[in-house]
């Protein structure tokens, strides 16, 4: 059986103390474990940001990446083997401004990976700037004013462009975190996870005890997670109210055919496991061209 102290190294995190990555990591952790997907059958990969050193903090294969690009690497290692468990992890300047593209189409063709965005409305590495997700009115150094653009809807987007697995959750409750995250591993095709987290240096008004007050479980409220219409109502939600009430929970889960499932030479089994020393391969290339 794999225990959570397999996916433990000894480097210690260099976060801010009290900051909502810590809960993120231990949920990962514990949940990869509770599966009993072994650390080296699993692989984490990141972009750029405070939350995108996770892959230096737990002990399983991992590739940090450039700004923005955690995705399209994600994809290329599961098409290429697709045995193994890989999750995307990034924050919401790196998921939604940069690698804004990349998840459209890493939800529309329903790639079989988990991507968990840590969403605390700010570039906090980059020492709190505005990003896709700050709420109008809010007061970064790039809007010491108050932010007067509309914030990028992370659900709502992710159901548009056709995620089978949407849902979100808050750091401060690991325990729920952590069972969202399982659930998103367990789905087949493309899982997508808004985790709130609070930036405790850069952010001062969405607190620990704020989340506190604001977040709900949906499925403490009986929500149908095969109701795409209700999830959208849902993940609208906090756009319509001023954030005065945050749903947590699956929002909608459906099964499709993964993108996978479309190529008889991925759903055969992995690519890398198998013997291309006989294949022509410059009759494949003509057939492109």
């Amino acid at each position: 059986m794999v225990g959570i102290a397999d996916y433990n190294i000894k480097e210690r995190p260099q976060w801010c103390p009290g900051c909502g990555d810590f809960g993120i990591l231990a949920s990962v952790k514990q949940a990869l474990a509770e599966l009993n997907i072994e650390s080296h059958n699993a692989v984490i990969v990141s972009g750029i940001g405070c939350g995108s050193k996770i892959p230096h903090y737990i002990r399983s294969y991992g590739y940090e990446g450039i700004h923005g690009r955690a995705l399209p690497l994600a994809d290329g290692i599961k098409l290429a083997n697709s045995s193994l468990t890989v999750l995307a992890i990034g924050g919401d300047g790196d998921g939604f401004s940069e690698g804004g593209n990349h998840i459209i189409h890493a939800a529309r063709r329903n790639e079989d990976i988990t991507y968990i965005v840590q969403n605390n409305y700010y570039y906090s590495l980059t020492t709190g700037q505005a990003s896709p997700t700050t709420k109008k009115g809010m007061k970064t150094k790039t809007t010491p004013l108050g932010n007067e653009i509309k914030p990028y809807m992370p659900v709502p987007t992710a159901l548009i462009a056709g995620a089978t697995f949407v849902a979100s959750s808050y750091a401060g409750d690991m325990k729920h975190t952590k069972e969202i995250i399982k659930k998103a591993i367990e789905h087949r095709g493309f899982s997508f996870v808004d985790c709130y987290q609070p930036c405790v240096t850069w952010d001062k008004i969405n607190t620990y005890e704020w989340y506190k007050e604001h977040v709900y479980n949906l499925q403490d409220e009986g929500h149908d997670t095969g109701d795409f219409l209700k999830a959208m109502e849902k993940g609208l939600e906090p756009y319509r109210n001023n954030f005065e009430r945050l749903p947590t929970g699956v929002f909608y889960e459906s099964k499709e055919k993964t993108y996978a499932d479309l190529f008889p030479a991925l759903a055969q089994g992995p690519l890398v496991k198998k013997d291309m020393s006989k294949r022509n391969l410059e009759k494949d290339f003509e057939m492109m061209m």
